[in-house]
């Protein structure tokens, strides 16, 4: 697997360079500073993985995965320290199309601590590829609902998305009545963030999420 490291701490990609070239299986094909290195990095050598911060100069890394994603999707693995657990920017990252949001828990010093994270969802996507198409621009047209056909007593609509279907998942309920039967929503993604995203769903759209409790 063929890596990419952006972020802004010359520190932070040394370390990060220098714990995944380690990993079998896994080459670090370049490290940018700032996004308009990366983007030069990825016409240069088609990585296969990008690690990106979001704090950045010039450009944040929200704004870069975004246009990674319309023109160029790959694999993106968040790793910063403002992405903690549930935050507002994690969700967004997820929602743009990131496959995974990892939180430095500290300083550069602590960037090993999460090195192994990173190998693993690396490794990981090796064994099993994904599939990524371009973010849309423009949003697709609203669906005729069968609103007679989920009347029916005792219905429930189960809905299933993979790794980076959260923007589907909003894109389909914030186009559905707020009338329709109990829905249950398995979205795969890391532990910590569900309850952001369904709170991020609840304000946007016409029914009332919440996230399941055990």
């Amino acid at each position: 697997m063929r890596v990419l490291v952006v972020d802004d701490s010359a520190v932070v990609r040394k370390m990060l360079t220098d714990a995944l070239s380690k990993e079998p299986g896994i080459e670090i094909v370049g490290s940018a500073a700032d996004v308009f290195i990366a983007r030069d990095l990825i016409l240069k050598h088609t990585p296969d993985v990008m690690t990106l911060d979001i704090e950045m100069p010039r450009m944040d890394g929200l704004t870069f995965l975004r246009r990674v994603m319309e023109y160029k999707p790959m694999p993106v693995i968040i790793v910063s320290s403002i992405t903690q657990k549930g935050s507002a920017a994690s969700v967004e990252a997820l929602q743009i199309g990131a496959i995974d949001v990892i939180a430095k828990p500290g300083g550069p010093g602590s960037v090993g601590q999460v090195a192994e994270q990173i190998a693993a969802r690396i490794r990981a996507l090796r064994a099993k590829p994904i599939r990524l198409t371009q973010l849309s621009t423009t949003p697709p047209p609203a669906p005729v609902l069968a609103r007679t056909s989920m009347k029916s007593p005792g219905s429930i609509i189960l809905v299933g998305a993979s790794t980076g279907g959260t923007q589907a998942i909003e894109s389909l309920l914030s186009r559905m009545p707020a009338d329709i039967p109990p829905m249950l929503v398995v979205q795969h993604m890391p532990p910590g963030f569900t309850k952001a995203f369904a709170d991020r769903l609840n304000a946007s759209c016409p029914m009332r999420v919440v996230e399941a409790q055990g």
